[in-house]
């Protein structure tokens, strides 16, 4: 799929008429309005325009944000498509054409734009099949205070030629039209995003739901997804080669690619966080941050039958993309180039005396650096950058590419519970790199494990997800346990599987993988009536040591606008136990996400409250305004006292 040698020979050229731009290099020509900076056409191998420019909103590729007052409550606010204000050439040259389209903040925007200053920049290279896009979003002391809640870049592709979505080799399909979720064709499930195809135009959708959360993915595995084109075979890639920029750390979803036909490169979003991920912005608050680089690939193949392999080559190219990040191109001095950037190494333990009288290597262990903060505050943390990178078996981990500035290093080991936060800030410097040695995380134990539920790996994924209701697939996911979370309404399985009582397990009988529902959610009582529910873990003791203390330590892997209540041997205890009071708004459940943010909670168990012989945990879900309040467990463990001679390290 190597473009034509004399095509790409091409110089980069320039053509600025007065109302619109054209980059072309032979290879593809891309048209933006001036000097709002929206793209209007992107022609390539014989087509005309990529994009899709008759919807009734909206049209074509453009950056957008949404935006709110200061002190507004949730996630939604002004949508704002960022129309520039101000044209420029920043670079042209045979080898390169840089273009930005700034909207300077002005005070008559106000009311009307989000308070920033915000620079928009498209490249061309000379022999690329593709471009590049970035922003530089700046607020400064002159600006109000806001909320910004979402920015994105977004390409709204041919309704009529780009069909087939590709996100992952085992995640590709053929979509429904546009007009298919519209009604009569789509009937509205429990939200507007889900929608049942009751009379679709193409016949094989029937049946099936379509949801563009069904298509979410973690910032890790985020690099590739698009669309193609069998008529002529042409794919349209958008490849994001870093996640540096990027909100809530490596294992934060996002929106991908889905119906209309639509793809995004997210920003800042709250999906799968809540609250928490909006960026909140003080009056006059200095800030400045470059989103992207990042790539829109096109690539052809002569033959519709050869129309598959697009996706390996759009996947080949996302390894030459990361392979040369951090670009050496981009004219912003905003964005640091490699020999501008510095790096760190270590090794990362984890002691945990119950397990080995060793320090155990942190093999998988997920290391990174982000803006100081609490232990654990990367995965909310939202204004600045953050550079991640897994440990091999040994534990060792090496991070290179960091922007130069103060951070903290952040850690959480698979198979342990907890967070780990090295105790002082590390300065990144220029060409610099800095060797931490050996790290050492003890994660949260008071005492010997009784019993465990569940693995601590921020999942709920070993537990039991049921097969979605028939009513309610996507045929995608059909015959796929690895992803049957991704099905929609599993949240009202919950009752079919207990209709009469909530779920109780037995400790040592019972297997969570069979028995252990993946969500503790309300059950239907009736017409828009729910009633929280009260799970049960049953368990024996040999003996109670009366002289010791017991601790129970519970870690979630998601919470939206929940209350978790826990008792012990006494269902009517009041007040509980433990409360962990209202958490969450991360609405994991609703959109098909086996883990959202996580929590850990710990708590203490008084010997007189446990018993010889058989116990029983009660673990409340108390909210019940609706069918989507809920938890999702990552791992539970009961601790017994320590002994008196635990061997030391």
């Amino acid at each position: 799929m190597e473009p034509n040698v004399s095509i790409a020979a091409m110089a980069a050229q320039l053509f600025v008429r007065d109302d619109q731009v054209v980059l072309d290099n032979g290879l593809l020509k891309l048209t933006l309005t001036t000097p709002e900076g929206l793209i209007t056409g992107i022609q390539y191998n014989g087509l005309d325009n990529l994009l899709e420019l008759n919807n009734p909103d909206l049209n074509g590729g453009f950056w957008d944000l949404n935006w709110s007052e200061a002190g507004s409550s949730g996630t939604r606010g002004s949508f704002d498509k960022i129309n520039g204000t101000e044209f420029r050439v920043i670079v042209e040259n045979e080898e390169q054409i840089e273009v930005s389209f700034k909207r300077t903040w002005d005070p008559s925007f106000e009311g009307k734009h989000a308070p920033l200053t915000i620079d928009k920049r498209f490249i061309m290279l000379r022999g690329s099949s593709g471009f590049y896009s970035y922003a530089i979003y700046e607020h400064t002391e002159d600006m109000d205070a806001f909320i910004l809640n979402e920015t994105r870049i977004a390409f709204m592709l041919s309704i009529q030629k780009f069909h087939y979505m590709a996100m992952a080799d085992d995640r590709q399909r053929n979509l429904p039209l546009p007009e298919d979720r519209l009604p009569p064709r789509g009937r509205q499930l429990a939200y507007p995003e889900a929608v049942l195809l009751v009379d679709p135009v193409e016949p094989e959708f029937k049946g099936e739901v379509d949801d563009k959360y069904q298509y979410s993915c973690e910032n890790k595995d985020n690099k590739v997804h698009g669309f193609i084109c069998t008529e002529p075979p042409v794919g349209f890639w958008q490849i994001t080669p870093s996640n540096e920029f990027r909100t809530g750390g490596p294992l934060k979803q996002d929106l991908t690619s889905h119906v209309n036909p639509t793809t995004l490169a997210m920003f800042v979003s709250a999906h799968y966080g809540g609250e928490d991920l909006v960026i909140k912005f003080g009056k006059g608050e200095p800030w400045k941050k470059v989103f992207g680089p990042v790539f829109i690939y096109l690539n052809s193949v002569s033959h519709e039958r050869d129309s598959i392999l697009l996706w390996d080559d759009a996947k080949e190219q996302m390894k030459k993309e990361v392979q040369n990040w951090p670009y050496s191109f981009p004219a912003s001095e905003d964005f640091p180039r490699s020999d501008e950037r510095g790096s760190i190494r270590g090794r990362l333990f984890a002691q945990d005396r119950y397990i080995s009288n060793e320090n155990i290597p942190a093999k998988g262990a997920y290391v990174g650096v982000a803006p100081p903060g609490a232990t654990g505050s990367f995965q909310t943390e939202n204004k600045g950058y953050q550079f991640w990178a897994n440990a091999d078996d040994d534990g060792y981990f090496s991070i290179i590419n960091i922007r130069p500035g103060v951070y903290n290093i952040y850690a959480w080991v698979p198979g342990f519970i907890g967070d780990y936060r090295y105790e002082k800030a590390i300065v990144i410097t220029a060409g610099y790199a800095v060797n931490l040695g050996d790290l050492v995380y003890i994660p949260p134990r008071d005492g010997p494990t009784l019993w465990e539920i569940g693995i601590p790996d921020r999942s709920a994924a070993e537990f039991f997800v049921p097969d979605p209701n028939p009513m309610y697939i996507n045929k995608l996911y059909i015959n796929r346990p690895a992803d049957r979370f991704r099905q929609y309404g599993l949240w009202e399985r919950y009752a079919d599987l207990y209709p009469d009582k909530d779920l109780e397990y037995t400790v040592g009988i019972d297997d969570y993988s069979k028995d252990w529902f993946y969500a503790q959610v309300t059950r239907k009582v009736g017409e828009n009536a729910y009633q929280g529910t009260t799970w049960q873990i049953k368990f024996e003791l040999d003996s109670v040591d009366q002289s010791g203390k017991y601790t129970l330590r519970i870690a979630l892997a998601s919470a939206n606008v929940s209350i978790l209540e826990v008792r012990i041997n006494n269902p009517e205890a009041n007040p509980p136990e433990f409360s962990s009071g209202l958490i969450g708004k991360d609405n994991a459940i609703a959109r098909h996400g086996i883990h959202g943010l996580y929590w850990l909670f710990h708590v203490d168990v008084e010997s007189s409250l446990l018993v010889q012989g058989l116990n029983t945990i009660y673990l409340t879900q108390a909210q019940n305004e609706s069918a989507l309040h809920g938890i999702m467990y990552d791992y539970i463990r009961l601790e017994g006292p320590p002994p008196i001679n635990l061997p030391k390290l």
